[in-house]
């Protein structure tokens, strides 16, 4: 079962309650089933915030969420920023 750390950016951590954290999940799991898992215990202020974030698998953009996740992978859930 695979390890994974899952951060959260600006509103997607004001959402989640939590700037990061390790969670185990079942052998095949997507990206996909990470944020769906994470937006079931963390509420639906996360789901809100999930839809329009960005998600980056060990720094590389996922835009389909079908990434399958290995043990030691890092997941960031990054929201739309403003400004330049």
């Amino acid at each position: 079962m695979p390890h994974v750390l899952v951060r959260y950016f600006a509103g997607a951590g004001a959402a989640a309650g939590v700037p990061e954290e390790r969670v185990t999940l079942p052998v095949g799991s997507t990206t996909a089933d990470l944020v769906a898992d994470a937006c079931r215990r963390h509420g639906p202020d996360l789901d809100r915030v999930a839809a329009a974030c960005s998600v980056l698998v060990d720094g590389v953009l996922d835009a389909d969420r079908t990434a399958t996740l290995a043990d030691g992978t890092g997941v960031d859930l990054l929201p739309p920023f403003a400004g330049g």
